[in-house]
């Protein structure tokens, strides 16, 4: 029987693939489709695309299929025709990247999950098939053009922190799940006006554009194939872009330049930044925003608390973790304003 999965450490993994000089390309893909096996669908697929070097991150669901991947670039055209070679992923969009080295991942997962995004809905009290309409970066400029018009970022506050749509609500929620609700009573009383959804991709707009045209709201639009779509057609066809500042992708990368605007600060001091890290003290792990001074002096903490944890000889640490609190332990992701607190800096 074939491994279906990885074995391989990750650091070595993660090495092999800064070291090697192929180029890949790095892309996204989902489609709402009812599999009937999930998990001999997901069999199947990691021996197709693991002997291909595909890297990434797949997920697989009654609902349908969610993808993050990167492949050689030497066999794209070889995996594109083999993945249009599945009947329902035929012609599927690949959202390539904007900005990207080909090192955005460095193993392939693929896992079978109860939902490809985690909504919280109960889709059998909907017609999910019954979406919104999908508008190309042109149509999208024009209508957003129109004063009545309300574009609300679907994605979550660390997500939007780092760039977004000019003029658009951006509730500060940690999940998918909890935008849905907010968003409807945000917007209860303009059921009637103009509204445009976007996401990454676009993934999770196609089901939330479904449940809202269920509450009610009469005129739901979305961002056709997400940020990452609308900034290739700007530049393509040489459209004004009205995304400002940097795209957050779920990779290795943490982030896309869409345009050159640095609407984050740095979580520590404050100052313009937009670059996103893991707290390098494995016991917190936080996702922050830090800029290059403070990655020196925090030694890539999001702490002194966490910086000075992390200097200590690993049996120290061991026996400390347990009973040591850092902000990972209380908190997802970072937020902006930090405070200070003693010797460190906590996340709001």
């Amino acid at each position: 029987m074939p491994r279906l999965y990885n074995l391989v450490n990750n650091d070595e993994l993660k090495r092999h693939l800064l070291e090697s000089a192929d180029a890949r390309i790095t892309l996204s893909f989902y489609k709402y489709h009812h599999i009937s096996d999930p998990n001999s669908f997901r069999d199947q697929l990691y021996l197709r695309w693991n002997k291909r070097s595909v890297y990434g991150r797949i997920y697989i669901a009654p609902e349908g299929i969610n993808g993050q991947i990167s492949i050689p670039e030497a066999q794209f055209e070889a995996f594109k025709a083999d993945m249009y070679a599945i009947p329902f992923l035929d012609g599927v969009r690949l959202n390539i990247a904007i900005d990207d080295d080909g090192k955005s991942f460095y193993k392939l997962k693929i896992k079978v999950r109860h939902k490809i995004v985690a909504d919280g809905l109960d889709d059998t009290s909907f017609d999910v098939t019954k979406r919104g309409k999908h508008l190309s970066a042109r149509e999208y400029n024009a209508l957003t053009d129109n004063p009545d018009t309300i574009v609300v970022d679907m994605r979550n506050h660390y997500e939007s922190e780092v760039g977004y749509f000019d003029g658009a609500i951006r509730p500060q929620v940690d999940t998918f799940r909890e935008a849905l609700p907010l968003v409807e009573e945000m917007l209860a009383d303009k059921k009637e006006a103009p509204v445009i959804m976007y996401c990454t991709g676009g993934i999770r707009c196609e089901k939330a554009s479904a449940y809202y045209l269920h509450k009610g709201f009469k005129n739901v639009f979305m961002v056709d194939g997400g940020i990452i779509e609308y900034a290739h057609q700007c530049q393509k066809e040489g459209l004004p872009n009205k995304f400002i500042g940097l795209n957050f992708v779920f990779d290795e990368r943490l982030g896309e330049r869409v345009s050159s605007d640095i609407v984050a600060k740095c979580h520590q001091c404050g100052q313009p930044c937009d670059t996103h890290i893991n707290c390098a003290n494995d016991a917190c792990h936080l996702l922050f925003i830090q800029c290059e001074a403070c990655s020196a002096l925090y030694e890539h903490c999001c702490s002194a608390k966490c910086r000075d944890f992390k200097r200590l000889p690993e049996e120290e640490r061991q026996k400390m973790k347990p009973v040591t609190e850092f902000n990972g332990s209380r908190f997802t992701k970072g937020r902006y304003k930090a405070y200070r607190e003693g010797e460190g800096l906590v996340m709001q």
